[in-house]
């Protein structure tokens, strides 16, 4: 079996590496990094990545994988990037994001008519595509299964390894990676956090989240 993991410019690296994490622990599991070209590929915070294969070089994948982070908005604008996603989910067992990589899927067209989640501060985008958004962990509708925000993407990909080889085996995978959360607060979602602190956060965001939001009606605009 195959997993596409999608490399572009801007990515976050921990919504690619946690579930990258749990995927090469899976047996039987070939992980492919995937790229437009095969250059290395800088994060948003500028941890480089090196693809495996390129868009016209991959093989059919099993499971089509899209991360998010800042560059998702350049992701959903890029032609090619749209196309490739589009041909590899005709036949790939499941079609998956975390984070923002929803809003990629999304602009595809590979969400429409399916429940699927994103990060907190963004699931108002989602809701301007024809998707039924859910304000989950992780969200699974048929092949369509989306995780949210950053470190979802641990919940997401065990949730993955239990839909392929069954409870045990994702538990054992848990065990091994020592999953076991006990963060020092308890912050990490704006129905926990300090009012104030999520007003904070959101202040801080405004302004790119406004201009993402008039880009993406765009965007809708031009599909219907």
């Amino acid at each position: 079996m195959i997993i596409g993991m999608l490399l572009f410019p801007g990515l976050t690296q921990l919504d690619l590496t946690g579930p990258y994490e749990v995927f090469v622990r899976l047996p039987g599991m070939k992980v492919l990094l995937i790229a437009e070209t095969a250059a290395a590929i800088k994060s948003d915070h500028g941890l480089l990545l090196t693809p495996d294969v390129t868009f016209d070089d991959a093989p059919q994948v099993d499971i089509l994988f899209v991360p998010g982070g800042n560059g998702v908005f350049a992701a959903m604008q890029n032609k090619k990037l749209l196309q490739f996603l589009q041909q590899q989910s005709v036949h790939a067992k499941y079609v998956t994001s975390v984070c923002t990589g929803a809003l990629v899927l999304a602009a595809a067209g590979l969400l429409d008519g399916y429940q699927a989640t994103t990060h907190w501060l963004s699931l108002h985008l989602l809701k301007l595509f024809n998707i039924e958004v859910l304000e989950q962990r992780v969200v699974a509708d048929r092949n369509r299964i989306t995780g949210g925000g950053v470190t979802a993407g641990i919940d997401f990909g065990l949730h993955i390894a239990a839909s392929l080889y069954g409870d045990n085996v994702a538990k054992e995978v848990q065990l091994m990676m020592e999953y076991n959360p006990a963060p020092p607060f308890d912050a990490g979602s704006p129905a926990k956090a300090d009012s104030e602190i999520v007003a904070r956060v959101v202040a801080a965001r405004r302004a790119i989240q406004k201009e993402r939001e008039v880009l993406i009606k765009g965007m809708v605009a031009m599909q219907s």
